[in-house]
């Protein structure tokens, strides 16, 4: 595929951003599930492309070249391959290539919660393994945390999952991709 082909709509590719923990790589895996598609979490991939963890990539060769790396690979996939459900890492979509890969090649869900879930809910989970947390203090998260909100608000469609469990999120976005489908391929 090259980058002039328009991709039909129900090939495109399912893109899921949001925060760190926001639940990216569970709640995708149980879309590709409902939709029997491939699932592939962009960060396992550039670990098992680079043979290291993303920590190891941020410590030994910085952040720079992980943000590379990372976006790369993001375009590779959106502009060359189909019927994927991908999970981008929390700053991924900061990048404007990849926001402008990922909105012209696929469909974009914004995983969106509050900052108060979040800090309360998922922050426990996963500070000890994101580089980017590392000796940062509340107050730094939470400004990284609002910052990032303006590039996730560049999406197709948005699912609210403070209350919702994993599968439930799962379900929401099937449903609205099913309807999608049908609105802009009514015949297919």
């Amino acid at each position: 595929m090259n980058r002039q082909t328009t991709i039909p709509f129900r090939e495109r590719n399912i893109i899921l951003i949001g925060f760190m923990g926001a639940g990216k790589t569970t709640i995708g895996q149980l879309v590709a599930k409902k939709l029997y598609r491939d699932f592939i979490d962009v960060d396992a991939e550039i670990e098992r492309r680079q043979g290291m963890s993303i920590p190891e990539i941020f410590a030994q060769k910085g952040e720079a070249y992980f943000r590379k790396v990372e976006r790369e690979l993001i375009v590779d996939l959106c502009t060359n391959t189909r019927l994927k459900i991908l999970s981008l890492g929390g700053g991924a979509y900061l990048q404007e290539e990849v926001r402008r890969a990922c909105l012209a090649h696929g469909i974009v869900f914004f995983l969106d919660l509050s900052w108060d879930y979040w800090k309360e809910e998922r922050l426990p989970l996963i500070v000890d393994s994101r580089p980017v947390l590392k000796n940062k203090t509340l107050e730094e998260v939470e400004q990284l945390f609002f910052q990032r909100q303006s590039a996730y608000a560049l999406h197709h469609s948005r699912v609210v999952i403070n209350e919702l469990e994993a599968e439930q999120a799962a379900d929401q976005i099937v449903e609205s991709i099913k309807w999608m489908w049908d609105v802009y391929e009514p015949n297919r």
